[in-house]
């Protein structure tokens, strides 16, 4: 990335510097890092792990998730409701039971909705976010879906932000609705526990 983002102050400001970023990474280095992240699934605690479909320039892939349930974890992925809310959530048993969801673009599982509480039987969490913090403050794109969803989460649940290396900064700017993030997922430092 070029520059720092100190300069940052607003989470508005941060989206656009990091969006602007994100648009400049090669398609080999997408492809590179989508494969590390797979790479580090064997390392990744859960029985029960709620992931997400990568999309657009989102670091990840299918492989992340495919690994996951290669090892005998059950994964569950989630399906955007129609009014603002929490995500509702649906099992994902493969590549070719994915549908395009109700935002262009997002890959949703057509199998059975389990519900907004679906997200309590989960031991990890994996979330998409622009950046993520060391004190766990995460930055998602703004429309609150997995703020309004963690509510749900049981105590003690690993809640993982999955970003770039360079993604994984010193301090983003935190409001009082933010749910802190236990712990970084990159595709060079693998799994980073955080302070939380």
């Amino acid at each position: 990335m070029q520059g720092s983002g100190n300069e940052l102050s607003s989470k508005a400001e941060w989206r656009a510097w990091l969006s602007a970023e994100r648009a400049s990474i090669s398609p080999e280095q997408r492809a590179e890092e989508a494969l590390k992240l797979a790479e580090a699934a064997s390392g990744l605690p859960g029985g029960v792990v709620c992931g997400y479909v990568p999309f657009g320039d989102e670091p990840g892939s299918l492989a992340l998730l495919d690994a996951l349930r290669a090892r005998g974890s059950r994964v569950l992925l989630p399906v955007i409701a129609p009014v603002a809310g929490p995500l509702d959530w649906a099992e994902y048993t493969g590549p070719e039971t994915l549908t395009p969801g109700r935002l262009r673009g997002i890959l949703e599982p057509s199998g059975a909705r389990l519900g907004v509480t679906a997200v309590e039987g989960a031991d990890l969490v994996l979330l998409p976010a622009l950046a993520v913090d060391h004190g766990g403050v995460r930055l998602g794109r703004g429309a609150g879906h997995y703020d309004r969803s963690l509510v749900f989460a049981s105590p003690g649940t690993e809640l993982v932000a999955v970003v770039r290396d360079s993604e994984f900064v010193n301090q983003l700017p935190v409001q009082s609705h933010d749910v802190p993030m236990t712990g970084a997922l990159t595709p060079g430092q693998g799994l980073v526990r955080l302070p939380v």
